[in-house]
């Protein structure tokens, strides 16, 4: 009885958490119409994010950015800020429960408490993977970011680098430093979690050459990219990656201006 018992609790229905408030859902024409007037417009910026390293950016309101998968399988790791306030910055947890653990096309990143603002759209996504067999997808805001302190406690050893201590590094020409460094936005990272344990868990990115990710400014933006020394991480945490395994990744800004 008391095994029955247990069932029946296993069985209560499952019930979305949060409904979509109206600043989540996007006018997807509107949005169509303002990345064809940027894409049509000024390509006013150009980086190469060189492997196993980091830049930052501003993006302005209305400006389309695109991260481009360039020269091989790459994940990236993605900060943003408010240009004018960088107090206001990207809350990973509650874009998870506005949106989804995985975004794509017209999911908005959000901004953190007291503020809670769409901080960028997304209006492109290439890839477009979707939910796999195994409860895999792209583009994850489940994950922190690797960092040095977790890489010693799991291994007892210093890392050479991580996204958390590239990120520091490359935002420092912009007045932040290590405590302004938030949970990212996973780029091009294929994860889950395991359906015995409920682990966090990645697949080699499924990004190729060519493959991209677009977002609309919101705001006035600072932007920070980390191109991740795990690669595709399709090696665990605590593993060497070899450098043959690390691309860089290519960033363009659009501006709307005629």
């Amino acid at each position: 009885m008391a095994s029955k018992s247990k069932e029946c609790e296993k069985n209560r229905p499952v019930v979305v958490c949060y409904n979509s408030p109206a600043a989540s859902v996007v006018c997807h024409q509107e949005y169509n119409e303002k990345r064809e007037l940027a894409l049509k417009s000024i390509l006013r910026t150009r980086i190469t994010v060189p492997r196993k390293s980091a830049r930052a950016w501003v993006v302005r309101k209305n400006e389309l950015c695109r991260i481009t998968v360039s020269e091989g399988s790459q994940v990236g790791d993605v900060n943003l800020w408010n240009l004018t306030n960088p107090k206001e910055r990207f809350y990973s947890g509650k874009t998870r429960q506005l949106h989804a653990s995985h975004l794509s096309s017209y999911d908005r990143l959000w901004s953190c408490l007291p503020y809670l603002r769409p901080m960028a759209t997304i209006v492109a996504d290439s890839i477009n993977y979707g939910i796999d067999e195994d409860g895999a997808g792209v583009h994850d805001v489940i994950g922190t970011r690797c960092d040095g302190y977790t890489y010693k406690l799991i291994t007892g050893q210093e890392s050479e680098t991580s996204c958390h201590q590239q990120l520091v590094k490359a935002v420092r020409e912009f007045g932040l430093s290590e405590e302004d460094i938030h949970d990212v936005w996973n780029i091009f990272m294929c994860t889950g979690f395991t359906k015995k344990t409920h682990q966090y868990f990645t697949k080699a990115s499924p990004a190729k050459i060519g493959d991209y990710i677009e977002f609309i400014a919101d705001m006035d933006l600072i932007v920070a990219l980390s191109t991740c020394p795990q690669g595709d991480v399709s090696t665990p945490v605590g593993e060497k990656v070899p450098d043959s395994k690390c691309f860089p990744l290519q960033v363009e800004v659009f501006t709307a201006e005629c």
